[in-house]
């Protein structure tokens, strides 16, 4: 993979070259083609999807309808109609707590991961709150590691839903998803899978992986801020009501009731966004342009990179595993005396873009032991020069903050 070339496809990247972008996890940069994709919509195509007879609006509709295939073919659902768009991973989740919880009852349980993104722990901690259900917490080891015992031990008869990310925002640890997938059916609970950090830099095959419901966000995979996905399986969309209400989701309406629309409109109330939906799929097309397999080397040579700069840092600690292979380019760290959101403001001085605070993730904070960390996520678009600066300037902020050495 030749960076130099791949990095001009980025216009922000080009146009500046000052800035050492490391906060990936958070969003990626976006390449011209996905910005020219979305353009080209609203240029070309601009009707409002799914209602109109004539010929602007089919156009609308089938560059829509284009972008949730080349979804399902990205992760290689069954049917295009188990691809739901939302506005984003949290929507997605929201969708199922919602839905999915219209059928649980007090004293079902819901067993989640301590290393949840909030998106993926608030919604069901508030439906538990809410219906009288228990939460069943699987622990993982101060290098995030989950264990099938930990796992089996969280999951009763009683267990209607497991819910885990596949990838943590905050240590990179890779959760075996397959494993567990099935200790969740062998209980007869269904598996909700947060593949928001995941599915970008890693190959995910729903069916593969064999979880009920998968969500992620496009803007963490170079697609537009604002389009997310849902995935289900088709029989357990069918039987689940909808989260929103109003145009395009309802097939009938009569003064006293409403029937749905079929999958996947019936989730997708209102205008939906079809611009941002043609431009993850362009993103998902930079992807096969790139190639996926490239992508994950390139990424796997900037971590080990990484990892070794960064512990040649005095006096800084990466949280987690102590191999670089195990964090898949997210480094989350802290500098001893020093607050993450001051390291923050001393790299940003130095045009090193990082992350700095709880990243969404306070329970895992506390399972580790700190409040706090700062966190440095990579894309195969950066280079070993950036990663360099990003040290250099680390090396600095104990010395700029007063401290002799």
């Amino acid at each position: 993979m030749n960076t130099e070339q791949v990095r001009n496809d980025f216009p922000l990247l080009a146009a500046n070259p000052h800035l050492a972008y490391l906060d990936n996890g958070a969003t990626t940069q976006k390449p011209a083609a996905v910005i020219r994709a979305v353009e080209d919509f609203y240029e070309k195509a601009n009707a409002n999807p799914l209602r109109g007879l004539y010929d602007l609006s089919q156009e609308a509709t089938e560059r829509y309808e284009e972008a949730r295939e080349a979804v399902r073919g990205f992760i290689n659902a069954a049917a295009a109609k188990e691809i739901i768009f939302t506005r984003n991973a949290t929507e997605s989740l929201n969708l199922l707590a919602y839905s999915l919880g219209e059928d649980l009852r007090e004293g079902d349980e819901i067993a989640l991961t301590v290393m949840e993104h909030h998106s993926n722990l608030i919604p069901w901690q508030q439906l538990a709150k809410r219906k009288g259900l228990r939460l069943n917490w699987i622990s993982c080891g101060r290098c995030g590691v989950i264990t099938e015992e930990a796992v089996r031990a969280a999951v009763t008869d009683r267990t209607k839903i497991v819910a885990m990310t596949q990838m943590s925002n905050v240590l990179g640890t890779v959760n075996d998803v397959k494993t567990f997938a099935a200790i969740a059916h062998e209980k007869g609970a269904l598996f909700v899978c947060d593949g928001a950090q995941s599915v970008p830099h890693m190959p995910v095959d729903v069916r593969a992986l064999g979880v009920d419901f998968l969500a992620f966000s496009g803007h963490k995979m170079l697609g537009p801020m604002g389009i997310g996905v849902l995935y289900g399986r088709e029989e357990l969309l069918s039987k689940m009501q909808p989260f929103l209400f109003g145009g395009e989701m309802i097939e009938y309406v009569t003064r006293e009731d409403a029937t749905w629309a079929e999958l996947p409109h019936k989730f997708e109330a209102g205008t939906v966004n079809a611009a941002d939906a043609a431009g993850l799929k362009a993103a998902i097309e930079c992807y096969g342009r790139y190639g996926f397999h490239e992508i994950v080397k390139r990424e796997e040579e900037l971590g080990e990179y990484a990892f070794s700069v960064l512990k040649s840092v005095p006096h800084l600690t990466i949280l987690g595993a102590d191999e670089a292979a195990a964090h898949h380019g997210i480094f989350s760290f802290v500098l001893e005396g020093v607050h993450p959101h001051d390291i923050a403001e001393i790299l940003n001085a130095d045009g090193v873009c990082i992350r700095a605070g709880h990243h969404c993730a306070q329970v895992l904070m506390k399972t580790l032991g700190v409040p706090s960390t700062v966190r440095a996520s990579l894309s195969f678009y950066n280079t070993e020069e950036e990663i360099d600066r990003l040290g250099e300037s680390l090396r600095t902020v104990r010395r700029r903050m007063g401290y002799a050495e």
